[in-house]
């Protein structure tokens, strides 16, 4: 099964603060049936002691370890705000929510990281006209 699927892809979301999009990434993984609501607690537990921001108007809001027990499977939930969103002095764009079972998340976050690695990439991303354009782009998070 896919990590992302096309609906679970937002484009220009009216989100314009941090806790905000934490909870929307959140609420989108607990749809997808991923995880339970307590994951999205460790979400903010994890930021509290860490920020998720990468650089490259990408932040990867995720549970903290002891979380993982809440995790049911793996899932990927990709928001793009409006307007960017202040997260701790940085900005962001690309709110990318996930969950990963059995240590699936490494996995998952490096094929994220090489895709938001690329400037033109990101460009793309931030180009594209729908969330069919955004889910296309974003492919290669789904291949084996």
């Amino acid at each position: 099964m896919p990590v992302l699927t096309q609906d679970r892809v937002i484009v220009d979301s009216p989100i314009t603060e941090k806790d905000e999009a934490i909870r929307e990434a959140g609420r989108a993984l607990v749809a997808a049936g991923a995880v339970t609501d307590s994951y999205v607690d460790a979400m903010f537990a994890r930021e509290k002691n860490l920020s998720t921001y990468m650089g490259n108007f990408l932040a990867i809001p995720h549970g903290t370890n002891e979380a993982k027990d809440e995790v049911l499977d793996s899932a990927l939930v990709f928001i793009r705000t409006a307007q960017p969103i202040d997260w701790g002095g940085n900005e962001v764009r690309f709110v990318v929510g996930i969950a990963g079972k059995d240590g699936g998340h490494l996995e998952i976050l490096s094929k994220i990281a090489l895709i938001f690695s690329e400037e033109d990439e990101v460009e793309k991303l931030l180009a594209a006209p729908d969330a069919a354009a955004v889910y296309e782009l974003l492919g290669s998070v789904n291949e084996e």
